[in-house]
């Protein structure tokens, strides 16, 4: 990594911890044009967060808070939510619960009350959730509710995905 770019993550993780403390029209306004967006969508299982795509976004019980530990094979069937800014609060979505963490590669993922971000691979379109419920690696995927909890319960039988 080139010191300009090095110097420009440093920059962004600072502002990422900077911006905790804003509502989200402040947080919103503040925000790049390319900011990675989190808003939220209504399902069978409730209302729960979804990416700028409007696909489901997951949490994983097996990562301590504030940390990501799904790699290699994990993190290809369950794609981490990237950055590289502040991510923006989008409808229904506390900007304040906003975050991201750096992974062990270098890159930025955004996080959610402390709970690192993640899509599911087979969840293809807006609406499917084909993740929820799932034990894929050993422990439980869960959609996210907007006040940062897992939401456990499922409208449909579980599969393992793959």
């Amino acid at each position: 990594m080139s010191g300009g770019v090095a110097a420009a993550v440093v920059v962004v993780a600072v502002a990422a911890c900077g911006s905790s403390n804003g509502s989200s029209s402040a947080s919103k306004a503040a925000a790049p044009a390319n900011a990675t967006s989190v808003a939220t969508a209504n399902g069978a299982d409730g209302k729960y967060l979804v990416g700028a795509s409007g696909r489901a976004l997951y949490l994983w019980v097996a990562d301590p808070s504030g940390k990501s530990v799904c790699a290699g094979a994990c993190a290809r069937f369950w794609p981490p939510l990237l950055t590289t800014s502040t991510p923006a609060a989008g409808g229904g979505v506390t900007a304040g619960r906003l975050g991201t963490i750096t992974r062990s590669n270098g890159s930025k993922q955004v996080t959610y009350d402390g709970h690192p971000l993640y899509y599911f691979a087979l969840d293809k379109s807006k609406g499917s959730l084909k993740g929820q419920g799932s034990d894929n690696f050993g422990a439980k995927w869960w959609l996210v509710a907007p006040s940062g909890t897992a939401i456990t319960k499922t409208a449909a039988p579980v599969s393992s995905g793959y």
